[in-house]
Order: C-alpha cells, then sequence, then structure tokens
C-alpha cells in the first residue's frame, strides 16, 4: 500500500545525522540528498525520506503520527533507540521494551518533534 513516508525538518543537516544514526543501528546505509535538499533511504521494502516543508513555513510534527521502522531484534532496537538519543534525538512514552501484547517498541522523537519508533512483532 505504501511507497514511502516522509517527515518536515528545518534542520536538515540535524536530521540526517539523527536518522543516519538511527537507521544505521538497524544496518541501513546513510541517507542520500538530492538536487532538492531532500533525504532519502531507500530499501527494498520502502522509502524514507526528509525535507523542509514545501510551502516554506516550519516543519511541524503530527500530533498523534507515528512511524514505526521494523526491527527484527529487541537489541536491534535498544540501538536504535540508543543511537537516536546520541544524535539529537529525545526518547518519549515508555522506556524500551516488551508490551502486554508481546511486540517489542522503543519511541523517539526526531530533531523536528516527529515521533519514531522500533517495533518488533512477537515471535
Amino acid at each position: 500500500m505504501f511507497n514511502h513516508v516522509m517527515v518536515g525538518a528545518d534542520d536538515i543537516e540535524a536530521s540526517k545525522k539523527f536518522y543516519d544514526a538511527a537507521l544505521g543501528a538497524l544496518g541501513y546505509p546513510p541517507g542520500h540528498v538530492d538536487k532538492k535538499g531532500r533525504v532519502w533511504w531507500r530499501t527494498e521494502t520502502g522509502v524514507f525520506g526528509i525535507t523542509k516543508p514545501i510551502d516554506g513555513e516550519p516543519a511541524s510534527h503530527g500530533n498523534g503520527s507515528t512511524i514505526a521502522f521494523l526491527v527484527n531484534t529487541t537489541e536491534l532496537g535498544d540501538n536504535w533507540h540508543a543511537a537516536g538519543i546520541a544524535n539529537g534525538g529525545s526518547s518519549c512514552e515508555d522506556p524500551p521494551g516488551i508490551r502486554e501484547n508481546g511486540y517489542y517498541l522503543a519511541y523517539l522523537r526526531d530533531p523536528s518533534g516527529n515521533k519514531v519508533c522500533a517495533l518488533k512483532k512477537p515471535d
């Protein structure tokens, strides 16, 4: 159903640093900056991007929005969370861990306030 997800960022350099580190902890290579200054992380299963808003207004996070990145192990999720915090992100919601429903979740806010998480489905 989805081809890509893109979020707004006022400071592309700070957001690229955050996502390069957080997604790098999951084994993804650094994002590619295109001619328009957008940054893309492309995989076989989808594309994630950051951009300055096209309307020229400041970027803002979606209140109630969350983007989840799949992880295969809780260790990868913990590494993702630590890399994000070390590179300009902030922890939000409950600490990383397995929830009552068996899902592992680790939540962060990126430098622009977008809420992202690492998610491992139950075995």
